[in-house]
C-alpha cells in the first residue's frame, strides 16, 4: 500500500505556509475508545520522498537524529495550525491540540504537506492546559524503533498508521 500514499515535496531549504482545507470541510473520526482520527479526505498522509527503505540509515535511523533537521519552523507551522483548526472546526485551546504529522517524520512522513498535517485534538482523559501529550506519540516511537531495528518495513509502517494509528502496533505485530 506504500504507493497508495501520496508523495509530498519532501524537505525544503525554506518552508512556506501551505494552504489548508476550507474551514469546516474536515471532520474528525473517533475510535470506539474516543481516540481521534483525521478526516481521510483532508488528511490521508503524505510520504517524504527522501525516506525510502534503501535510505533509512541515512535518514530516519541515522545516529544524531533526522527529524529536527527537516521540521518546518513555528513561523510556518503556527499559521498553518490556526488555519487547519478552522478546517476541522476545532474550537478548543490550540495549546491543548497538536499540529501533528499524521505519518510521523520518524518513519518518513512529509514535513509540510497539508495532506500529512492535522490539528489533533486532545485524547480522552486529557487535562486542559497540560499540553499535547497523546498516545499516538508512543505508537510512533515504537514504530520508529521497530523500523530501525529491521522488524517492520517502511511501507508496512506507513500503511498501518495511515489505516488507523490506534491499531497500527497490533497490525504490525508489535504488541
Amino acid at each position: 500500500m506504500l504507493n497508495a500514499i501520496a508523495v509530498g515535496a519532501g524537505p525544503q531549504t525554506t518552508y512556506t505556509v501551505q494552504p489548508q482545507p476550507a474551514p469546516g470541510s474536515c471532520h474528525y473520526r473517533y475510535t470506539a475508545d474516543k481516540q481521534p482520527l483525521p478526516d481521510p479526505t483532508c488528511t490521508p498522509g503524505a510520504r517524504n520522498p527522501a525516506v525510502t527503505q534503501a535510505t533509512l540509515q541515512q535518514t530516519v535511523c541515522r545516529p544524531g537524529g533526522y527529524t529536527s533537521t527537516i521540521r518546518p519552523p513555528v513561523s510556518v507551522t503556527g499559521p498553518e495550525k490556526a488555519a487547519n483548526a478552522k478546517s476541522y472546526s476545532y474550537t478548543g485551546p490550540l495549546s491543548d491540540a497538536e499540529y501533528d504529522h499524521f505519518l510521523s517524520l520518524s518513519f518518513g512522513g512529509d514535513p509540510n504537506d497539508p495532506r500529512n498535517l492535522w490539528v489533533e485534538p486532545p485524547s480522552p482523559g486529557h487535562k486542559p492546559g497540560t499540553g499535547t501529550a497523546n498516545p499516538k506519540d508512543t505508537v510512533e516511537s515504537r514504530i520508529h524503533t521497530a523500523l530501525c531495528a529491521g522488524k517492520v518495513t517502511l511501507g508496512a509502517a506507513q500503511s498501518a498508521v495511515a489505516s488507523d494509528w490506534t491499531t497500527a502496533l497490533e497490525n504490525l505485530h508489535l504488541t
